[in-house]
């Protein structure tokens, strides 16, 4: 991960708020020296102060026997990106760059057995239901929970270092900024607009 003091978050509970803001993560491993990687929904929560992230994959897969085999992992968090012209800086002999927020996580996964799969499950399903239904997963017929229990497994990742690059023009002059975030603004781009919010949240400070 690219290190700058300029760009690094220190705040840790907004970096966490990032985490869970953007739980559809990429986690990755390595088997005999050669890298995998999957997406998985993750459910990110603070236990007793340590971060623990849990989540299900498939047993039928590579990734399943690499981290089987290797249990270090880095996990994901991937958020806005976007293009910077450096034709909106006050300072013209500047190269244009790429703004992003990223957050990196590295622990040791741990499979569970057929009953802490199924609690993983569950409280996943119904965490992203809560604002449509409760008890999401109770409407499950028997069944099918007993089929999909077969063919998944669920893990838990404890963090054991958690780093990010928040970089949003935090090194440029505050003229730069601001029209960095008024061209930014103009976009119809989705994640134009959300780079742009995080510097100017950071830009009134």
């Amino acid at each position: 991960m690219y290190k700058n003091a300029h760009f690094t978050e220190t705040d840790e509970e907004k970096v966490f708020e990032f985490m869970q803001k953007k739980p559809f993560a990429f986690v990755a491993g390595m088997q005999n020296n050669f890298p995998v990687a999957t997406h998985v929904p993750l459910e990110i929560k603070k236990i007793n102060n340590r971060i623990i992230l849990s989540g299900h994959i498939m047993k039928d897969s590579d990734h399943y026997r690499a981290f089987s085999l290797n249990e270090n992992v880095l996990v994901i968090f991937t958020g806005p990106h976007c293009y910077v012209s450096a034709s909106w800086y006050a300072v013209k002999n500047v190269a244009s760059t790429w703004n992003y927020m990223d957050v990196h996580v590295k622990g040791k996964i741990k499979f569970t057995d057929d009953k802490g799969t199924k609690t993983i499950i569950e409280n996943i399903t119904n965490h992203f239901e809560k604002p449509r239904s409760e008890a999401a997963f109770d409407k499950m017929p028997a069944e099918y929970v007993y089929r999909m229990l077969k063919a998944i497994i669920g893990f838990q990742i404890e963090a054991e270092s958690v780093e990010n690059v928040f970089k949003l023009s935090q090194n440029r002059d505050k003229i730069s900024k601001q029209q960095i975030i008024e061209n930014l603004s103009k976009s119809n781009n989705y994640f134009e607009k959300e780079i742009a919010k995080e510097m100017d949240i950071r830009n009134k400070k």
